[in-house]
C-alpha cells in the first residue's frame, strides 16, 4: 500500500493525527473547511487539498475525523461521487451507530471499504500518540493498515464486524464521563476541606483512587484553567447524547451517566461550551459556595 493518506477534518484530534503521521514518514494530504487550520497544518508538512474528492483521487486511504454526523455523511457522499478507485475509508469520529451504518452503505455502494474506527483518548493524548483504536469492519483491511495506525496510536484492536468499534467506544466514553465528574467532585471536596489542590492531585494519582481521566483532568481543575481544550464541552455533549440514546435503545440502565448529565449541562449554561470538560469542576465549586 502506498505511504500516502488523506485526512478530512484537521481539528484538535485530526490535526494531531496528521502531524504524527507526517513525523512517522507518511505523505499526508489534508482538508478542512477552516482556512486557519489548513494554513497551520500546511506549515507542519500536510499537503492541503480543496475538498474530500481531491483527497480520494490521490490517496488510497482516507481518515475522517469530523464533529457531526451531517459532516461525516456529506464527506462520505463526496468521496462516493469522486470517481476514485476503491479506497479504504477510516471513519474515526464518535457518531451514533445508525449514522456510521449510513456512511458505510454510501461508501460500499460506490465500491469503497469503510472501517468504523473510533479513537479512545483526548486531543492532548493524541499529541503524544497515547491513543487506542477500536477498529471494526473488514479484518484484512485493518491488518493491512496496522503500520498506519502505529503512526498515531499506541494500540489498535480489531473488535470484529463493522459497528463494534462504536459500541466499544460508547462503553469507554461512558466511563470517561463518570470519571471526569467524579474527579471534579473529589477535587472540590479536598480543596474545600483545606487541602492544597496540587497535593490532592499528586497523592490521588499515586494511590488506589486514581484513573487516567483524573490524571489528565485534575491538574487543570487544580489550576482552575480549562484551556487549551483537549475535548471541548460542546463536542462532549454530542458524544454523551449518543451514548445515552444507545443505552436507552438497548434498555440498559445507566444511573451514573444520567447523574453526570446535569453537571455537564450546567457547565454549558454557564459559559464553558468552548472549554475543556475539566470545567465541570467550576460547576461543583459554585455548588459548594467556593469563589
Amino acid at each position: 500500500m502506498q505511504n500516502k493518506v488523506g485526512v478530512v477534518g484537521l481539528g484538535i484530534m485530526g490535526g494531531a493525527l496528521a502531524r504524527n503521521l507526517v513525523a512517522a514518514g507518511w505523505q499526508v494530504l489534508g482538508h478542512d473547511i477552516d482556512a486557519k487550520r489548513c494554513a497551520e497544518l500546511q506549515a507542519a508538512g500536510i499537503a492541503i487539498r480543496p475538498d474530500a474528492a481531491a483527497l480520494a483521487r490521490e490517496a488510497p486511504v482516507l481518515l475522517l475525523s469530523l464533529p457531526s454526523p451531517a459532516a461525516a455523511l456529506a464527506t462520505a457522499r463526496t468521496i462516493a461521487a469522486s470517481g476514485a478507485e476503491r479506497r479504504i475509508v477510516i471513519e474515526a469520529s464518535t457518531l451514533a451507530l445508525k449514522d456510521k451504518l449510513a456512511i458505510e452503505s454510501e461508501l460500499r455502494a460506490a465500491g469503497h471499504v469503510a472501517l468504523d474506527c473510533p479513537i479512545s483518548g483526548t486531543g492532548a493524548q493524541a499529541v503524544t500518540k497515547d491513543l487506542v483504536i477500536y477498529a471494526s469492519g473488514d479484518s484484512q483491511s485493518i491488518e493491512a493498515l496496522r503500520p498506519l495506525f502505529a503512526g498515531f496510536s499506541r494500540a489498535v484492536h480489531d473488535v470484529g464486524p463493522f459497528g463494534n468499534g462504536s459500541r466499544m467506544k460508547f462503553v469507554a466514553n461512558l466511563l470517561v464521563a463518570i470519571h471526569n465528574v467524579a474527579s471534579a467532585e473529589a477535587m472540590v471536596l479536598g480543596v474545600k476541606s483545606g487541602l492544597d489542590p496540587r497535593q490532592v492531585v499528586d497523592l490521588v494519582t499515586s494511590g488506589a483512587g486514581t484513573s487516567r481521566v483524573f490524571e489528565l483532568r485534575a491538574p487543570m481543575m487544580a489550576a482552575r484553567h480549562h484551556q487549551p481544550a483537549s475535548m471541548r464541552m460542546e463536542i462532549w455533549q454530542k458524544d454523551m447524547a449518543v451514548i445515552s440514546q444507545f443505552a436507552a435503545e438497548l434498555g440498559c440502565p445507566t444511573p451514573l451517566l444520567s447523574a453526570t448529565m446535569p453537571i455537564y449541562a450546567s457547565a454549558m449554561a454557564t459559559g464553558h461550551a468552548a472549554d475543556d470538560t475539566a470545567a465541570v469542576c467550576a460547576v461543583l465549586e459554585a455548588m459548594a459556595g467556593m469563589s
